[in-house]
């Protein structure tokens, strides 16, 4: 069981969180990121090398199954049980046991021992929900003081927006998180593309509702025979060279029209699944789906949370909401890498990528604080939805009209299915810095190690490594000097200061710079580094080290 890198990191943060604080931690990896080969290590750890007992919990029965499936298929060494009224199953005598949380809350007592509790898809955990968790988990300290609970997520929030992470929640904290942008730019997750729909409907008169606008009247929206025909034709017309699309309806009415207009005006056959299709007919249709056998499959509410098909290369949005959560999961039915797809086209007809922005820097807003600003354009030529700073479209050229002048500079917002639209810059460097860096206002706060890059004669970025900080920056810490030193990682800040003044690190030629709009930062993204220095300890680096200067003082930096 090989991890990836960011795997590992987020493995190592979670033990790191455990260690040193009195908090529940939680890990955020995006969908299809491999998050039970996490769980999967996080038990085997357990289990293995310290003679514990895990837990693992979700709120229905198909998640149930499916992490029993999962976590069988990559540990199979492992020795699971199930425990769920609804699919029957009540085996306790495991060292790791995967649980629904309705049936197995009362029972902690009977479960022996614990020592993890692990929340799969925490997200999913309602607000008036918690009060099952928090009595499980008083139960469960009763038996052993110590138990510590781990959420997983993608989405650290729930699906009205409220954070999951809270002094005052089960989860207090997030101990690692990784964004799909990075995945995409390292090659773990497909790339995305987007289109709005042509045929919307006003939304302007729906009312909201604990948060989400009124089902009811989404679908009587939605639901219009002009509506539905233009946007069936819209996704003939965008998927003929797509060979796996899913469609999200916003009801069991609306989607049935729309697979009945797919059949009769175009010719085409369209699965459909809903909460009522039979357990056996809806495994035939998604089976067919997963193979290939059926190329367009529409449903309602039951393909987001947990829903596995690599080869989804188009995921169509019919369906406006206000909650983040589900626009999330409604796209990332597409991240997964297949071989006979390059990327992933998302069709929007919901207004939902303007809405909510980037699915990698959602625009998360308070319940009840207003609209503010939209995080995102779309072009009016080819309809496609990009950054809200663009000047032209990347797609088709059209010239966006100048923003009118406001009395204070706008909120900075992202925009597009993908926050990175905006074309990060090269720089060579010319000389290099090292100065030790206390945060403004906070003498608490470890120092980190600030690196100063002249870029011309005027120009200089910086970025800050943070050597005396814990978990995942100590880790990406480690990792920048390593790849720059034959010496050991440093402990403190000062010794590395004083390393790299000496020349114990390798010269850095060039860097790469992004900018997101609106912000008012620098962001050092890339580097082009020269050959390590050899150790010190040898008589080549002594020399060589002896015959650099010590280093430039802070009063020397050119700002």
């Amino acid at each position: 069981m090989e991890l990836r890198p960011y795997q590992r990191e987020a493995v190592e943060a979670v033990y790191e969180h455990l260690r040193t604080r009195d908090a529940n931690p939680c890990i955020v990896l995006p969908t299809a990121a491999g998050k039970t080969l996490v769980i999967a290590t996080i038990c085997r750890d357990a289990v293995g090398l310290w003679n514990g007992r895990v837990v693992i919990t979700a709120h229905v029965k198909e998640l149930l199954e499916q992490s029993l499936e999962k976590l069988r298929a990559v540990a199979p060494d492992l020795p699971v049980g199930l425990y769920s009224a609804g699919l029957k199953r009540r085996e306790l005598n495991y060292p790791i046991t995967i649980a629904g949380i309705q049936s197995i809350y009362q029972r902690a007592c009977d479960l022996g021992p614990v020592d993890l509790i692990i929340v799969d898809e925490a997200h999913m955990l309602p607000a008036d929900g918690e009060g099952r968790y928090r009595q499980f988990l008083a139960e469960a300290k009763a038996v052993n003081p110590h138990v510590r609970i781990i959420g997983l997520t993608a989405t650290p929030f729930r699906m009205n927006s409220g954070m999951i992470c809270a002094p005052e929640n089960i989860l207090n904290a997030i101990c690692y998180e990784i964004g799909v942008r990075e995945l995409i730019i390292q090659g773990y997750l497909c790339p995305l593309r987007t289109k709005a729909g042509i045929a919307r409907a006003d939304m302007s008169g729906l009312h909201v509702r604990a948060g989400e606008f009124i089902v009811g009247e989404v679908e009587d929206l939605m639901d219009t025979d002009d509506l539905v025909q233009a946007a069936c034709g819209e996704i003939i017309e965008h998927t003929a060279d797509r060979r796996s699309v899913l469609i999200f309806s916003a009801g069991v009415r609306h989607g049935q029209h729309v697979v009945e207009t797919l059949r009769l005006l175009h010719g085409v056959e369209c699965g459909w699944v809903d909460g009522e299709t039979p357990t056996r007919e809806r495994d035939a249709i998604i089976g067919r789906f997963k193979r290939g056998d059926l190329k367009f499959l529409a449903n309602c509410n039951v393909l987001t949370t947990g829903f596995d098909a690599p080869a989804i290369d188009c995921v169509a949005l019919l369906r406006p909401t206000l909650s983040p959560g589900l626009y999330y999961q409604m796209v990332g039915r597409g991240f997964r890498l297949h071989p006979d797809k390059t990327d992933c086209l998302v069709l929007d007809f919901g207004g939902n990528i303007l809405r909510h922005g980037p699915v990698d820097d959602l625009c998360i807003k308070e319940p009840g604080k207003g609209d503010g600003e939209a995080p995102a354009k779309e072009c009016p030529e080819c309809h496609t939805v990009v950054h809200a700073a663009f000047s032209v479209c990347p797609e088709c050229g059209h010239e966006f009209p100048p923003p009118a002048r406001s009395k204070h500079e706008p909120q900075a917002t992202n925009a597009g299915i993908l926050s990175d639209q905006v074309t990060p810059s090269a720089h060579d460097v010319t000389d290099v810095w090292y100065e030790v860096h206390h945060k403004r206002g906070d003498p608490d706060a470890p120092p980190s190690m600030r690196v100063y890059y002249q870029c011309g004669f005027a120009t200089t970025f910086s970025e800050w490594i943070c050597l005396e900080h814990s978990g995942y920056p100590r880790l990406k810490a480690e990792a920048w000097w390593r790849e720059r030193s034959n010496e050991p990682v440093p402990d403190t800040v000062d010794e590395a200061v004083d390393l790299a003044r000496c020349g114990a690190l390798a010269p850095t030629l060039g860097i790469t710079i992004r900018r997101k709009p609106g912000s008012r930062y620098d962001e050092v993204v890339g580097h082009v580094i020269g050959p390590k220095p050899p150790h010190i300890d040898t008589d080549e680096g002594a020399a060589q080290y002896a015959s650099l200067p010590g280093g430039l003082s802070e009063s020397e930096v050119p700002f």
